[in-house]
């Protein structure tokens, strides 16, 4: 088992989540393709976004549902600063996860967050779990509780 895949189990488990990680032979890396593995509506899709920080360089991410766009000028508002594209580099040296498989919890570092809350509108939605292949199944309620996400409107 990966480290990345690890991390989410014990977030999950720590924060008093029982969800079984499944294992995707088609892959998970975008919405569309999570939502064909899991069977599922794309909106119940959590997707991560992240952006860097023009401010301070870190990143800020977006819990977003599989349907929807992240809105620059609206994340920039709710993040109170200007956000630019954040690379692979800064997406796995602050949250520990590579592109395609960055889970909502289970980050090396802190990081803030921002959640949308189309995703409340489910009583079950599906995340990555730390690689482009494993995701994991979850009430909303859980994922923005354990992510530590701001709900805010964000999306276009």
């Amino acid at each position: 088992m990966s480290k990345s895949l690890k991390r989410v189990r014990a977030a999950l488990e720590a924060g008093g989540i029982t969800a079984d990680i499944l294992e995707m032979a088609e892959g998970t890396r975008t919405a569309d393709e999570a939502a064909r593995a899991a069977g599922c509506d794309i909106d119940q899709i959590v997707k991560s976004i992240v952006f860097r920080g023009e401010a301070d360089g870190r990143a800020v991410m977006f819990l977003t549902a599989g349907g929807n766009q992240v809105d620059p000028a609206k994340a920039s508002h709710a993040a109170g600063e200007a956000l630019g594209k954040a690379d692979a580099a800064l997406i796995r040296s602050q949250t520990g996860f590579a592109i395609g498989g960055v889970a909502p919890i289970g980050h090396l570092n802190p990081i803030h967050a921002f959640f949308d809350p189309r995703l409340l509108d489910f009583a079950l939605v599906w995340a990555a779990a730390g690689t482009p292949r494993h995701i994991f199944a979850a009430d909303p309620r859980e994922i923005l509780r354990l992510s530590g996400a701001q709900k805010i409107d964000f999306t276009s």
